[in-house]
């Protein structure tokens, strides 16, 4: 008898032993199963957030794109305006230029016809205006269109340009 109770001790002992193994192997199934599962969301939560940071980068890129797109908008318009100012400039310029030689003629004729009527000696002139009531029928009038600017309140004062405006 202590042989057959020694061995279902040893039986009872072996399948214990056995249902622990399973009892283990079963556990560490299931932590494997948990493990495998919260891999799973891990890495779906992983694609989730890359899936969004690549959304928001197109967001930016498209953004970014029509901003380009405005400022190159902005920049034609505005070189389209600065050629436009610029052959304004140009023909300013150039109107500069030639009221420059104008007023410089007009400045030297008016010095010619005052030295011309100051050296002949002009005795149509006793008042400033009254040209006339001193010299009588075509006399007068040839005194005048000798000199018609002797007759003007600014006798021999020539005509003056702005610095402004004058190039160099």
């Amino acid at each position: 008898m202590a042989c057959s109770s020694t061995g279902a001790s040893s039986g009872s002992s072996a399948l214990r032993s056995s249902s622990s193994e399973e009892d283990l192997q079963q556990i560490m199934d299931q932590r494997k199963r948990k493990r495998m599962q919260s891999n799973r969301e891990s890495a779906r939560r992983s694609r989730m957030r890359k899936q969004k940071h690549l959304d928001d980068l197109m967001a930016q890129v498209s953004q970014l794109s029509k901003e380009n797109n405005q400022i190159l908008t902005s920049m034609t318009i505005t070189s389209q305006l600065y050629s436009t100012i610029e052959a304004e400039n140009s023909v300013l310029r150039a109107q500069v230029t030639e009221l420059s030689h104008r007023l410089q003629s007009l400045n030297e004729i008016v010095d010619l016809v005052s030295s011309g009527c100051n050296g002949a000696g002009s005795a149509g002139v006793v008042g400033g205006h009254e040209m006339f009531d001193q010299i009588s029928g075509d006399d007068g009038f040839m005194a005048m269109m000798m000199n018609p600017w002797e007759d003007s309140l600014f006798v021999n004062q020539p005509i003056m340009a702005a610095t402004d405006y004058v190039l160099s």
